[in-house]
């Protein structure tokens, strides 16, 4: 790393871009084994958030994987820096008033705990979209699951790889016990509760 760095400070402040989006900016980090939910609750809560009027991006772990992260495989040491990566990104966009709507396995406390302290208390907002491994094997959307167990695929959070949950989350959704759309109307409520989303 270069030591030959300043800060450029912006005339126009992150309050400032918060509120002109009449919004509170934040991260909001789901977190939950492959097939537990992540991705079709960020989704359908982004959906809301845009309908409501509010600004916001969901950073997909696939998604992000095709692009800005496809030079990291699935190692621990890749996926320290898979997430490091996500968090400087949320952050960014964070910084620019918007809410970050993220969903990543993110299977390490330490990480996330990382991406928490880059923003001030009450801006990152952890869910633990949870469900027992056999439901999410059950469900295997991907195939990854067969594939982990038949070997083709190394190091599998939940199977070869473990994943550490969340002790003290904002949220935890448990989606084999609601459905979709009572997950995403939890997820809203809360948010409002916080002040992040706001009428």
């Amino acid at each position: 790393m270069s030591t030959n760095l300043v800060w450029h400070a912006h005339k126009v402040s992150r309050a400032e871009r918060a509120a002109q989006k009449k919004q509170q900016a934040a991260i909001i980090w789901l977190t939950g084994l492959s097939g537990s939910g992540k991705s079709t609750l960020a989704n359908a809560l982004e959906g809301e958030i845009f309908r409501s009027g509010h600004h916001s991006y969901l950073l997909d772990g696939d998604n992000v994987r095709m692009g800005l992260n496809k030079n990291l495989g699935f190692s621990d040491a890749d996926r320290v820096e898979n997430i490091r990566r996500i968090g400087e990104v949320a952050k960014l966009f964070a910084d620019a008033g918007l809410i970050a709507i993220t969903a990543f396995i993110s299977p390490f406390r330490a990480d996330r705990d990382l991406v928490r302290a880059l923003v001030a208390p009450g801006e990152f907002f952890e869910v633990y979209v949870k469900a027992p491994l056999e439901v999410c094997e059950q469900r295997d959307p991907k195939g990854l699951y067969k594939k982990a167990r038949a070997g083709q695929i190394k190091q599998f959070t939940g199977i070869d790889s473990p994943y550490e949950e969340p002790l003290n989350p904002e949220l935890v959704i448990d989606t084999d016990k609601q459905s979709l759309e009572q997950s995403t109307q939890l997820l809203l409520n809360k948010l409002k509760q916080t002040g992040i989303l706001q009428a």
